[in-house]
């Protein structure tokens, strides 16, 4: 019980941590993104509603059951669907950030976008941490269509990008989840500056060789 303990509370303060991290750094604003973690005995800690992630209170984060119930602290947010469906993929899923960050935002609103792939391999780093990246169509928010997409989505990827919306990625660490999170966003940056230059992304056995790396 001591260790549960000394685990849950040391998982709400990184959330704290991280959540003011990415505020400051302007990867979110207002009340916008959320983060989770899932803890060894199943149950989910996440941010909830109408919370800014820079001035998280780790004793009012929402707890769910391992079932999925809410069982303590403030009202969720209404994304909490989107987290719950990430952690349904079938790699070692412990946390997930959602975030409406400019750059990934920005290209989710492009029309003309490889919907397996939104983003072409031009770094390493964006191939380990994410590897592919699918569009999932938009709906309004709270849609139970937008959750049954991204659940399919999730099955096979860890990072999938909302149209018109944001992206949420999953990882084996909080800090896992965040700095794949980040590095997408720097990847989405590059493409929009890259936009009307000719590139030379990684070729599919470089990228290949990454993923593999990264496993």
């Amino acid at each position: 019980m001591i260790g549960s303990i000394s685990e849950e509370t040391k998982v709400r303060d990184e959330m704290v941590e991280v959540g003011r991290s990415l505020f400051d750094r302007g990867l979110t604003a207002g009340s916008t993104g959320n983060i989770s973690v899932r803890l060894s005995d199943g149950r989910i800690l996440m941010t909830p509603t109408n919370a800014s992630l820079g001035v998280l209170d780790p004793a009012r984060l929402s707890c769910f059951s391992a079932e999925g119930v809410h069982v303590g602290g403030d009202k969720p947010t209404k994304e909490a669907f989107l987290h719950k469906c990430m952690y349904c993929g079938k790699d070692n899923r412990r946390a997930v950030v959602h975030l409406h960050s400019t750059y990934s935002v920005a290209v989710s609103l492009l029309k003309q976008v490889n919907e397996r792939d939104v983003l072409p391999p031009l770094t390493a780093y964006y191939v380990m941490r994410i590897g592919f990246l699918p569009l999932v169509p938009y709906f309004p928010p709270g849609d139970e269509a937008l959750a049954a997409a991204v659940g399919a989505a999730a099955a096979n990827h860890h990072a999938v990008l909302m149209a018109n919306h944001g992206p949420v990625v999953a990882g084996k660490s909080l800090k896992a989840a965040q700095y794949a999170t980040e590095e997408l966003e720097e990847t989405a940056k590059l493409f929009l500056l890259l936009q009307n230059h000719e590139v030379r992304p990684l070729t599919a056995e470089e990228r290949a060789t990454l993923i593999d790396l990264s496993r």
